[in-house]
């Protein structure tokens, strides 16, 4: 089997030397004391442990072995749901996420190299997490505050994951064309219809809930991008 070795050495040299990140983060009180070589150099040592030892041995199994359909049920390969436990473990999905919702509230920096990481690793496996950071700054962002009371927890701690869907099959990357539609509903919730393709980690065995961030247009909305709107469509209506 290859072997994958962390290129510690040179993230470091980029965050430390090039970028100067303790001097860059020492302008901001609220990451001042978290982005120091002290903190930044083990969160990063894990990371590559973590993705070495458990993530990379997956890759040949996730060929080998594939996601399976049975009875609506979608099960990723053998190891891919405990290396996800042990990510959560890890702590990392709550690595940028606020504190008011259990996140670490580390700067997207550290989770950039991180990731580079990770997905050098097992690009497959890290579909699965990545894609949650997304539904999470959109929730963080332009979600109501109920919203993200009810969403931004679990997707924080990793219990659940997320994904955005936008691709519809007639429309390919020109998103000014989707036709799904979403309709009021009297209890201020929307009925949304229609098909969308190319959902990365739409469905899986990995967490307790999927929430799916769809674009989708309002009835009477303007044609072309400026008539989309985002809705947030759990698995799980819990």
């Amino acid at each position: 089997m290859p072997m994958y070795k962390s290129p510690l050495r040179d993230i470091n040299f980029v965050l430390s030397d090039l970028l100067e990140f303790e001097s860059l983060y020492a302008q901001y009180p609220q990451s001042k004391e978290k982005m120091t070589r002290e903190i930044v150099g083990p969160y990063l040592e894990v990371a590559s442990e973590f993705c070495e030892k458990e993530l990379h041995p997956l890759n040949q199994i996730g060929d080998q072995q594939g996601c399976k359909l049975q009875d609506g049920v979608v099960t990723t390969p053998d190891g891919f749901k405990e290396a996800y436990k042990k990510y959560i473990e890890l702590g990392f999905p709550s690595l940028t996420g606020k504190e008011a919702f259990g996140g670490q509230e580390f700067p997207g920096l550290l989770w950039i190299a991180i990731s580079e990481i990770l997905t050098s690793t097992n690009w497959a496996w890290g579909m699965y997490s990545g894609l949650s950071h997304g539904a999470m700054y959109t929730i963080e962002n332009h979600g109501t505050d109920e919203q993200k009371t009810k969403f931004l927890t679990p997707l924080v701690s990793g219990v659940w994951t997320g994904t955005m869907c936008l691709t519809e099959s007639h429309a390919g990357s020109d998103l000014g064309q989707i036709r799904t539609k979403a309709v009021p509903n009297s209890d201020g919730s929307y009925a949304i219809t229609g098909e969308k393709i190319f959902i990365s980690a739409g469905e899986h065995d990995l967490s307790e809930n999927i929430i799916h961030i769809v674009l989708a247009r309002l009835p009477n909305a303007p044609s072309g991008t400026k008539g989309i709107s985002l809705f947030i469509v759990p698995k799980f209506n819990l």
